[in-house]
């Protein structure tokens, strides 16, 4: 801990999306005990051996409604997300990474956005 400055309890933080997510993006289900941002949250629900090739609508039909911390403050779902990735499949998993950090990056979802 930093001296100086208060830890910010879980039950303190506010969610401005003000939506009812299916489950706490912080809690148990969403973050696996410790919170987990953007592609992390992404990771766990694709499996690179099963999953690929993988059908951008299919994918969003089953997880578009879960949530994504984004970073500290913000929470977005899964379809806002792909709202801002193309093309509709993705062969292999380096090249759905790709194309998700593209599309956070278009859609001003990811806060890091590294000097070109």
């Amino acid at each position: 801990m930093t001296p100086g400055v208060e830890p910010v309890r879980m039950d303190d933080m506010y969610d401005p999306s003000g939506r009812d997510w299916p489950h706490d993006p912080d809690g148990e289900e969403g973050s696996e005990g410790g919170r987990q941002y953007g592609m992390a949250v992404l990771s766990k629900k694709v499996d690179e051996e099963e999953d690929f090739p993988l059908q951008k609508d299919a994918f969003v039909e089953e997880y578009g409604d879960d949530p994504v911390r984004i970073n500290y403050e913000k929470v977005v779902s899964v379809s806002e997300i792909f709202e801002h990735v193309e093309p509709e499949e993705f062969e292999t998993k380096v090249e759905f990474w790709k194309k998700v950090g593209d599309g956070m990056r278009s859609g001003d979802l990811w806060d890091f956005q590294p000097q070109t």
